[in-house]
């Protein structure tokens, strides 16, 4: 068999997983590191735009548009964490009801999915 080519620009972790999975062994990991990392952005922007949104309406002085604006900005943070968190509880629940785990694909030597804790 011949020996696999490698890129030394890419790190000691990336050529591993590219040496015992191949590109299939590459899209299982990155792809619920993804879907992770998206989540903490997700958390991390609703925090900010939270702290900001405080900030503003603290220091309103009692001008009404500016309390508006730091309103709006709140409510949007709010919404924006509940769509966030909504998204995963509806893959979750209809991956129960259907008895298929959706936050897993699975098309043969292509697995991809973020582990089940059960």
């Amino acid at each position: 068999m011949p020996e696999s080519i490698i890129n030394p620009a890419l790190g000691e972790n990336l050529q591993k997983i590219l040496k015992e999975g191949g590109g299939t062994g590459f899209l299982q990991d990155l792809l619920p590191r993804i879907i992770g990392l998206g989540l903490i952005i997700g958390i991390v922007m609703f925090f900010f735009i939270m702290l900001i949104g405080a900030i503003q309406w603290i220091s309103s002085g009692g001008d009404k548009g500016a309390i508006e604006a730091a309103r709006s900005k709140l409510t949007n943070a709010l919404v924006g964490i509940l769509l966030l968190l909504a998204l995963f509880a509806i893959i979750k629940l209809l991956g129960d009801f259907f008895g298929v785990n959706i936050l897993e694909i699975d098309l043969g030597p292509l697995k991809i999915g973020i582990p089940d804790t059960n």
